[in-house]
């Protein structure tokens, strides 16, 4: 190996090393004063002011987001190649949002000269989205804040008991438009708006299952935010897998005896 690969390994290592154990201020050290950082999931490039926000906003915050590098750093000279999948789970939804990327690191003068960063959201159920799809000016970053807060964000205020619950109701109360949560749910999720929202009211309901033996299955759907029966049973064995009456046979809860038969 000669001396300038030697000396970039060792540079994107200690870089490498920051990002896994989540240290803002080690990777922003690393960084050179003439950065130049681009993202080509929306050709933009972000300025040394904006990359504390940004690597800060990127790293993983919790057991749920994990970043998994799928080959080993690879080094030419003055510049590194590195692969990975970074995997947001998704309580909430139940799915597992994926951004496949690979970023180019030139170095120069001992610090990271340039990053150049290529990530592309993808569902692990489906196709790739396509180029077509449009980004709407997200960064993959930006993608994977606007996962976590649309999951907090259901976890603790709870919009989906209310029945009327729309989309514009959700983006107002989180701070993002109709456009942006649209395609975190359909090319990010795979879902529709209501598919989100309905499966959030039957988690919901299977969570008061203990301590509600004997109530009404009716009344338990409607206390959820469900407005229809039929949409509650078609979605309640969507995500279950059982119509309710074969599910709490399952479990010996009386529910259903008390309350009106589904229809299928």
């Amino acid at each position: 190996m000669d001396e300038e690969t030697e000396r970039t390994r060792e540079v994107v290592e200690r870089y490498h090393q920051c990002w896994v154990n989540r240290d803002v201020d080690g990777v922003l050290a690393l960084f050179h004063p003439d950065v130049e950082y681009y993202d080509f999931f929306n050709n933009l490039r972000i300025p040394l002011a904006q990359l504390r926000e940004y690597v800060s906003t990127a790293m993983p915050r919790s057991a749920q987001h994990r970043m998994e590098h799928v080959d080993r750093i690879r080094v030419d000279g003055d510049t590194a190649f590195i692969q990975y999948h970074s995997r947001l789970t998704l309580r909430r939804s139940s799915r597992l949002a994926s951004f496949r990327a690979s970023e180019a690191i030139t170095v120069r003068d001992g610090r990271v000269w340039r990053v150049h960063e290529y990530a592309t959201p993808v569902r692990e159920e489906q196709p790739p989205a396509t180029d077509k799809v449009p980004r709407l000016g997200l960064s993959s970053a930006q993608v994977r804040l606007m996962l976590l807060d649309l999951e907090q964000y259901f976890t603790a205020e709870q919009p989906y008991l209310a029945a009327d619950l729309d989309l514009s109701k959700v983006a107002s109360d989180t701070g993002y438009t109709r456009n942006q949560i649209s395609y975190l749910l359909n090319q990010v999720l795979g879902l529709s708006f209501y598919q989100y929202v309905n499966r959030a009211r039957v988690d919901h309901l299977l969570a008061q299952l203990d301590g509600e033996d004997g109530t009404r299955i009716d009344e338990l759907a409607f206390a959820a935010g469900f407005n229809s029966l039929s949409v509650f049973y078609r979605c309640f064995r969507a995500r279950t897998g059982l119509p309710p009456r074969s599910y709490f046979k399952q479990r010996g809860l009386n529910q259903l005896a008390k309350g009106k038969p589904p229809s299928a």
